[in-house]
């Protein structure tokens, strides 16, 4: 599946990142880049369940296309979060279902940092995406 232009970025950049403690400041400087959400956007229909810390997400458009925001008090996480919008914002229903987490970490070099209650929840916030992605083709 075709990658969009920020999403090869991330990767790019990943890539040329040796080690755990390089990445996971990149990580977390990737997590800086999240457009912060707001109070009233901080409630609970928009907070994604399967997740052990907290995360919201804000589904929207930009220029017809799919567009999510998303937000957590975990650190490491909104890095997570952010590379995974990365990969998923501006794709139809279509190529959402085509979506791999886990190989998308894996691309980022980022699989083995990843303990299972945060794969799991990440993929939980994919799934959401996926079915806000749905409800809004209908």
């Amino acid at each position: 599946m075709n990658l969009t232009p920020a999403a090869q970025a991330a990767l790019d950049a990943f890539a040329h990142t040796p080690g755990w403690e390089q990445r996971a400041r990149l990580l977390m400087q990737w997590g800086e880049r999240l457009e912060p959400l707001s109070e009233e956007e901080r409630c609970e229909a928009n907070r994604v369940h399967g997740c052990e810390s907290t995360v919201w997400l804000v589904p929207g458009h930009i220029g017809g296309a799919l567009h999510f925001r998303a937000g957590s008090d975990a650190r490491l996480l909104r890095g997570l979060l952010a590379l995974l919008l990365l990969r998923v914002n501006g794709l139809t229903a279509d190529e959402l279902s085509e979506v791999d987490v886990a190989d998308w970490f894996a691309q980022l070099g980022l699989a083995r940092q990843l303990s299972s209650s945060r794969s799991n929840g990440l993929n939980a916030v994919l799934q959401r995406i996926r079915a806000l992605a749905t409800e809004a083709s209908l």
